[in-house]
C-alpha cells in the first residue's frame, strides 16, 4: 500500500486516490480539497487530512460491513458525548462514509484538530501537563454514566480476565523482554480487587492520542472510546506519558488511593506487554513506547 506500512494480516489498502474518489462520490462538496494521508503510529484507522478543517478516518482491519457501521455510529455517538464535557479541543464527529471506490468499508469524517502529538513532542517532564492531563480525566469522570456499566470489550473490568491474553504475549515475549520477571509482576497485578464503581473513561490515553502545545495538553484524539469502565483504567496515562515527579503531580491531582494507582499500573502493563511483541517489526514506535512503559512500571516496583 502506498501510504500505509502493513501491520496486520488482515490490513486493507486504502490510498489517497481512494480517498479522493469517495469523497467525489459521496461528499462533492468537499472536493477539490487537499488531501494528505497522515503519517502515524496508529493501529486501528488510516487517517487522512482533508483541507484544513477535517479529517477521515479509515478502519484498517477488514470487518463486516454491518459490524463496523455500528461500530463507526457508536464512536460518533461517543465523542459526541465527550466533546461536551470535556475541558479540552477534541474532534466532533461530522459524517459517515459508504463502502466504494476501492475501499469496502464505512468510514467516517471528524473535524480536525491541530496540534502535535505527544510520541512526537514528550511531555513528559512538565508539572503542568501532568496536570491539565489529570483535569481532563477528572472532567470525564464527572460525567454521568446514566446507568451504563462496562461492556465487557477490551480493558476496563476484571484484571484477571485477561489471564488468556497475557499468556499469549508471555510465549510471544521471549526473546524479546525478561519474561519471568514480568510473569511475577502480572500474578501480583491480575490479584488487585475491584471496588469501584463504573466512571466514564477515554479507555486510551496513550502518547498517539494526547495533542500538545509547549509542555501543557492541547487536545485529546481518539475519543470514540469513551464510556463506563474502572476509574484506574485512565491512569495508563501516567505510565505512558509521564515522568516519576510529573507522575506524582497527577496522583495527587486526582487523589487515587493506593488500589487505584496499583490498578493503573495493571491496566498499564497489560496494554504495553501487548505493544512490545505484536508491532516489534511493523510498528517499532508503538512497540517502542510498549517497552518504555514496561520499563516505567518495572522501576516504580523495584
Amino acid at each position: 500500500m502506498d501510504d500505509w506500512t502493513t501491520m496486520h494480516v488482515d490490513q486493507v489498502d486504502v490510498t489517497t486516490e481512494n480517498v479522493a474518489a469517495l469523497i467525489q462520490e459521496q461528499f462533492p462538496q468537499w472536493s477539490g480539497r487537499a488531501i494528505q494521508p497522515l503519517s502515524s503510529t496508529g493501529t486501528v484507522n488510516a487517517i487522512f487530512r482533508i483541507g484544513d478543517d477535517l479529517s477521515a478516518r479509515f478502519p484498517l482491519r477488514l470487518a463486516d460491513t454491518t459490524e463496523v457501521q455500528a461500530v463507526l455510529e457508536q464512536e460518533a455517538r461517543a465523542s459526541a458525548e465527550l466533546a461536551q464535557m470535556s475541558p479540552f479541543p477534541v474532534p466532533e464527529p461530522v459524517a459517515l462514509g459508504k463502502p466504494g471506490a476501492g475501499y469496502p468499508m464505512p468510514w467516517s469524517v471528524q473535524t480536525w484538530l491541530s496540534g502535535t502529538i505527544a510520541i512526537d513532542a514528550d511531555p513528559s517532564a512538565s508539572d503542568a501537563f501532568a496536570e491539565d492531563l489529570a483535569s481532563f480525566i477528572a472532567a470525564l469522570r464527572n460525567a454521568d454514566t446514566h446507568g451504563r456499566v462496562f461492556d465487557g470489550d477490551n480493558r476496563g473490568g476484571v484484571i484477571a480476565d485477561h489471564d488468556d491474553w497475557m499468556a499469549q504475549c508471555f510465549q510471544e515475549s521471549e526473546g524479546l523482554l525478561d519474561v519471568p520477571r514480568l510473569r511475577r509482576l502480572w500474578s501480583r497485578f491480575r490479584e488487585l480487587p475491584r471496588t469501584a464503581a463504573d466512571v466514564m473513561s477515554h479507555s486510551d490515553l496513550i502518547p498517539n492520542n494526547v495533542l500538545v502545545a509547549g509542555d501543557r495538553l492541547s487536545g485529546v484524539l481518539d475519543t470514540g472510546g469513551f464510556g463506563p469502565a474502572d476509574p484506574a483504567l485512565d491512569l495508563i496515562s501516567a505510565w505512558h506519558l509521564l515522568q516519576p515527579g510529573p507522575r506524582e503531580v497527577f496522583r495527587r491531582t486526582l487523589a487515587c488511593d493506593d488500589l487505584e494507582w496499583e490498578r493503573g499500573k495493571a491496566w498499564a502493563f497489560e496494554q504495553s506487554m501487548g505493544l512490545v511483541w505484536y508491532y516489534v517489526e511493523t510498528n517499532p514506535t508503538m512497540s517502542g513506547m510498549g517497552r518504555r512503559t514496561l520499563d516505567r512500571l518495572l522501576e516504580s516496583t523495584d
